[in-house]
């Protein structure tokens, strides 16, 4: 699968929040936690964000889902 790299500009940070609009438009805003976020980062600073999908944590939610899911069907819910 394809890896995507998102530029945004750090907007504002307002109660633990920042808004991140992204580039080149900036009419998209992601809201994400500033605790999640490189110390240092402040307003008006630009960031790269990779977005790549995770095979192996997917798989791994699949199949905890497919497990609880037999559980209630044995037990008839």
């Amino acid at each position: 699968m394809k890896i995507m790299e998102l530029r945004v500009t750090v907007d504002r940070i307002e109660e633990g929040k920042a808004v991140l609009l992204v580039r080149e438009s900036e009419t998209d805003a992601i809201l994400w936690p500033v605790q999640a976020l490189p110390e240092g980062v402040r307003e008006g600073m630009i960031l790269k964000i990779r977005v790549e999908p995770d095979e192996e944590a997917t798989q791994a939610a699949k199949e905890r889902v497919e497990n609880l899911l037999k559980k209630l069907v044995s037990k008839g819910l």
